[in-house]
């Protein structure tokens, strides 16, 4: 469906940008990766029409780019193409490519010009819509985690933190929050925030984090859940993209090393009414030692509820359980406190208008807009339901009777197939299309021989 509304925008970037001849066109997929197109300057006009289309299948490959064969779309229903609608505010210059570039982000739509049925941006609209209902709109920030490495790996085949040319020195210590380690990839550094500063993203803190190699960008807080989603996927493709010209791989694997600490995506978020008053405000909670209102016990009330069939989204492929050990500041279980980072969801100490919740279960694999979406449904479910949380953790002790997490790959799609909130907010089809496309690969992968198959039990049984 022809949409000749964003040509403004592409007249005004081509004119900031006159020596760009392309621009890929942008959409993510189930597993969050960026598929699309390259096109050519003669194509852009198409482009920003809402002209070029694409197949609507390349939102359910797998982590291998590959399709699923137990389910309808793809082959079996003739591969359909459906036109792109660029997303406004994301087109932007690609400064880390050889030749002047441009990118910009895209929802697939049907004929009638709505969602398509499985496009992520698409089931995060539906979200955000639940809350409009109720009179609510979500101000988001997106925190990422990331490892540097070695674009080779070691002699044992396994991946290495980054060797630094800046200071001549492979980390190997934790060196949380260490500033001489900024100094490492200092370069890479000031890349990404040139990158940031020529795409719009709000990048607003860069630090080191709780292992050899890794790092974390914070995003600044957006009164937009989609636009802090778009912004999260237009960082994560900046530090691959930036890494790359500096000879370095960045990964957003949640659990690359198995003695270091995984990489989280961790989600803020605030509610706010029409009158742009903060909806999780309220009188001073004496049990909690701040001011909150009910809606923000509600709220966490809702997302206890809805985390245990939640994890398939949160952790989205096999390595993303390895994240999940005791001591590692990733949350093992549903619970939640005041200032208390062991806790998957954390309330940061703020003022009374930024009072919120600090979302940490999800890898940093996770697709953030599925992510975001399954949040603000059990966010939703908890104030409509009026659910009341269990008690609130203290330090790193966990009151009992906490619902169960599932922490391996089969059972938490168990988990999500068989569950009750998310359906309502994703939409039966897309919930069973998710649960099949993930059981699919995961089937794939625990189907393949590993190494510690040999390792372990070649020669002993």
């Amino acid at each position: 469906m022809p949409d000749d509304t964003k040509m403004p925008e592409m007249d005004a970037f081509l004119a900031a940008n006159p020596d760009v001849e392309l621009i890929e066109l942008l959409v993510p997929d189930m597993c969050g990766m960026l598929r699309g197109k390259r096109l050519s300057r003669d194509s852009f006009g198409k482009l920003f029409a809402g002209e070029i289309r694409i197949p609507g299948s390349i939102c359910l490959l797998d982590a291998r780019g590959q399709g699923v064969d137990t389910i309808h779309y793809g082959i079996a229903d003739g591969d359909p193409d459906y036109f792109c609608r660029p997303a406004p505010g994301t087109l932007a210059p690609v400064t880390w490519a050889e030749q002047p570039m441009g990118q910009v982000l895209a929802s697939i739509v049907d004929e009638d010009g709505a969602p398509l049925l499985y496009d992520p941006r698409g089931i995060l609209s539906k979200a955000v819509a639940k809350l409009a209902e109720i009179g609510l709109s979500p101000t988001v920030a997106i925190e990422l985690e990331f490892y540097l490495l070695d674009q080779n790996p070691g002699l044992d085949g396994h991946p290495r933190p980054a060797y630094s040319e800046e200071s001549g020195y492979r980390q190997s210590t934790t060196q949380v929050l260490g500033m001489e380690e900024m100094f490492d990839f200092e370069m890479f550094l000031n890349e990404v925030d040139e990158a940031c500063k020529a795409q719009g993203i709000p990048a607003e803190a860069a630090s080191k984090e709780y292992a050899p190699g890794q790092y974390e960008i914070n995003l600044h807080y957006v009164a937009d859940a989609m636009a802090a989603c778009d912004q999260a996927a237009m960082l994560k493709r900046a530090i691959k993209g930036v890494a790359r010209r500096n000879g370095l791989l960045a990964s957003f694997l949640a659990k690359p090393f198995q003695e270091t600490a995984g990489s989280g995506t961790h989600v803020h978020v605030s509610l706010y009414d029409k009158g742009g008053n903060n909806a999780f405000a309220g009188p001073m909670d004496e049990a909690l030692g701040i001011k909150a209102g009910p809606a923000l016990r509600h709220a966490i009330g809702g997302l206890v509820a809805a985390l245990p069939e939640s994890m398939a989204i949160f952790a989205p492929n096999a390595n993303s359980y390895r994240r999940f050990q005791p001591g590692m500041y990733v949350p093992v279980s549903p619970s939640w406190g005041v200032n208390n980072r062991s806790a998957g969801l954390r309330i940061p100490p703020s003022d009374d208008q930024a009072l919120r919740i600090e979302h940490r279960n999800a890898g940093a694999d996770a697709n953030p807009y599925l992510v975001t979406a399954a949040i603000l449904a059990g966010i939703h479910h908890g104030l409509t339901n009026k659910i009341d949380p269990p008690p609130h953790s203290i330090g790193d002790q966990d009151p009992d009777n906490l619902p169960e997490l599932p922490l391996n790959w089969h059972t938490a799609l168990d988990r999500f197939r068989d569950g009750q909130i998310l359906p309502t907010y994703l939409g039966e089809k897309y919930h069973g299309l998710y649960e099949a496309c993930r059981r699919f690969e995961c089937d794939q992968y625990h189907a393949r021989i590993q190494p510690l198959d040999f390792d372990w039990y070649l020669r002993t049984v």
